[in-house]
């Protein structure tokens, strides 16, 4: 699968020129809340992030990661990813791209499809009203969980 996705460090410098441009104080605690975000690449949830965040960070709260990650979310440094449990996840490739979902292991893999990415919205939906999101989630069973499970009945 091609990987389109921006390096971490390209990202840190849109982190960087997003909050210089809506005015948004970077303190310590959001810098390492994103760095935590960008390093876990299977798409967190704020639990995860929190508990990475509180090995370096003690005395940070959870409710603290939380708003900070919607905050994030807000200004477009992070994408919300609804996930199978119900659970948030947070993806901090913000490169266009798509979800493979693991509905055993619970993981989730970006994939680009740049033919899908040339395709027009169908005239179905120009009348509904305004889009703010387009989203593709593939689900199913990984490799890996397959395996397990062929070794698991044999």
């Amino acid at each position: 699968m091609q990987n389109r996705s921006v390096c971490a460090k390209d990202k840190l410098k849109t982190f960087y020129a997003t909050f210089k441009e809506v005015g948004l104080k970077l303190t310590h605690q959001r810098l390492e809340i994103f760095n935590v975000v960008v390093s876990m690449e299977d798409h967190p949830s704020a639990e995860q992030v929190y508990e990475a965040v509180k090995s370096k960070m003690p005395t940070i709260s959870f409710d603290t990661v939380y708003r900070t990650l919607a905050l994030f979310e807000r200004y477009g440094v992070l994408a919300r990813v609804q996930y199978l449990d119900d659970r948030t996840r947070y993806d901090s490739n913000m490169a266009p791209h798509y979800h493979l979902v693991c509905k055993t292991c619970k993981r989730i893999h970006d994939f680009y499809w740049p033919d899908l990415d040339e395709l027009q919205r169908p005239d179905d939906t120009k009348g509904w009203g305004t889009i703010e999101n387009e989203y593709l989630e593939l689900s199913g069973i990984c490799q890996e969980c397959l395996a397990r499970n062929n070794r698991a009945i044999d």
